[in-house]
């Protein structure tokens, strides 16, 4: 069994679901459904197997077809792309210590959140 992603016509994830590739073929359009790799993320197999994908797809992620890659919605406007594992990065890294930090979009920095 394998992890498909349902895709709607905008080549948006609208279901996932764990079938057997002949149940895809069954269905009336089966070329809607993409495998996805639960296993993958930033185009890393967890288990040193081949990634497939990019990322495990999420209702809410986008297939893109010319990088053959899941990934998810853009959370910030000032974010980019990483092409290489496909998911979204700030402008600015986000500080390495042990605090909780949110992005905050107007001021294009990294704010601390009080616990």
């Amino acid at each position: 069994m394998a992890h498909y992603a349902k895709i709607d016509e905008n080549n948006i994830v609208v279901q996932v679901i764990v079938a057997e590739e002949s149940v895809i073929n069954s269905f009336d359009n089966p070329d809607e459904w993409i495998q996805t790799s639960y296993n993958t993320h930033r185009g890393v197999h967890s288990a040193g197997e081949t990634p497939l994908r990019k990322n495990f797809a999420g209702i809410g992620y986008t297939y893109d077809t010319e990088r053959d890659a899941f990934y998810s919605p853009k959370p910030f406007n000032s974010w980019t792309l990483d092409e290489s594992s496909c998911t979204w990065e700030p402008p600015i890294e986000r500080p390495n210590d042990d605090k909780i930090y949110s992005w905050n979009e107007t001021d294009q920095t990294w704010d601390e959140v009080e616990a």
